[in-house]
Formats: structure tokens, sequence, C-alpha cells
């Protein structure tokens, strides 16, 4: 069905973008956002719709070259890091305000007839009615298409020097963000496993890597700027 040099690009393509899921940025973006639902399928959802995004992203973005055989400008590309950066700073801060000043904490209740976990502010709301994970999938969405037009650049210079046909380069696109969102569903369970641990010891455990969350999104955002800043990457 496919020649070999077309299944060792699809090939090539799964496996950088099971890859792609670990980079830094990605990491401490999807951390701000699943910590605040501290359970694996909550988890696991958010890096799925997070995935998902930043699938259709370089889709939508990676077929509009193809097509005219472009290349996105390195100052442009700066450019969208730099934003990712803020959009990291921005994400540690919003999380860091909601826990302090809504009063956010943990404990176990019912709700739909099953006892679960998560987080939620009595401040905010005196019961415990709540949206669950699929009603939360909007932001993750969001913030995997910012990472996903920031991260564009960088892959279709990969494509164009790769494949030989518009039908291979989509084709590249499409395995390389499978690869993708089943890398960012494993981490998000990964990642979920330290927030749903530290509920358990009890809330100081829990404040410390709340913080630690926070701290890592900020100070990688800062990093990114700083960085890109110095450089002068959009000049």
């Amino acid at each position: 069905m496919f020649d070999p040099h077309t299944l060792t690009i699809l090939s090539l393509g799964f496996v950088l973008g099971l890859r792609h899921a670990l980079d830094a940025d990605h990491l401490a973006a999807l951390s701000t956002v699943l910590a605040e639902r501290p359970t694996v399928q909550a988890s696991t959802a958010i890096g799925f719709f997070w995935g998902l995004g930043h699938t259709l992203m370089l889709l939508c973005v990676g077929t509009l070259l193809l097509a005219l055989n472009l290349t996105i400008p390195e100052s442009m590309a700066n450019l969208f890091e730099f934003a990712v950066g803020g959009m990291l700073v921005a994400l540690g801060l919003f999380l860091a305000r909601r826990v302090y000043r809504e009063r956010w904490h943990v404990h176990t209740h019912e709700h739909g007839g099953r006892p679960h976990v998560h987080l939620h502010s009595h401040h905010l709301q005196a019961d415990h009615t709540h949206g669950h994970w699929y009603q939360g999938s909007l932001r993750p969405l969001a913030i995997g298409m910012a990472h996903g037009l920031a991260g564009s650049a960088a892959l279709m210079l990969v494509v164009l020097s790769t494949v030989t046909g518009m039908a291979q380069g989509i084709g590249y696109i499409v395995v390389f963000g499978v690869g993708s969102i089943l890398g960012m569903v494993g981490v998000g369970a990964v990642l979920s496993l330290p927030v749903i641990y530290s509920v358990t010891v009890g809330p100081r455990a829990y404040w410390m890597v709340q913080g630690l969350t926070c701290l890592a999104s900020i100070g990688l955002g800062v990093v990114m700027m700083v960085r890109i800043g110095l450089a002068g990457g959009w000049s």
C-alpha cells in the first residue's frame, strides 16, 4: 500500500511525535492545567485535548505551507516561541492566583452517585456542583493549538526537506500529530500521579506540588522569553 520510503517517513513522524510530547514547555503547560483535576481519567483527557489542538493547528498551517511551498520565517517562528513563553508565565500565575485567592482545596466527596476528588472552591460555590473533564476541554485544546503554531516552523523544515509530495507531507503531519496525542495522553497520566499522591498525604504535600508547578511554568516561560529577547530573535 505504501512504498518503503513513505513507510519510513511515516514511522519517523510517529516516533518524533511521541518524543515531541516530552518537550519541557509542553510538560509545564500541561501541568498547570491538570493540577486542577487530580485524577488519572481527567489528566489523560486533558492530554488528549492538548494533543488534538496541537495536531489541528499543525495540520492547518502545514497544509497551507505545503500547498504554497513556503516556510515560516525565523523571525516569526521566534515570535511564536516568545508568545508561548508568555503563555507559560500566564498559566503559572493564573494557577497561583486561583489556589491562593479562591481558597482552592481537595477532598473526597460524592457527586453523580460516585465518590471522587477534585480541586474546587467553596469560596466560589457552597456545594460540589462542577463540570468534569469533558466539559473543560476548551482550555487544553487552545493551549495545544498555541504550541502547535509555535512548533509548526521547525516541523515544516523537516517535512519540506524529507517528503516528495503533498500527500506524503500531510501524511507525515498526521502521524506526527497522532504520536504527539498518544504521547500527551501518557504524559498526562504520569504527571497526575504526584498530584493524586499529594492529596492522599495531606494539604502540605498538595500545596508543595502546586507551588512547584507554578514556579516551573513561570520560570520556564521567563527563560524562553529572555533567551529569545536577548538574541533579538524577531528582528
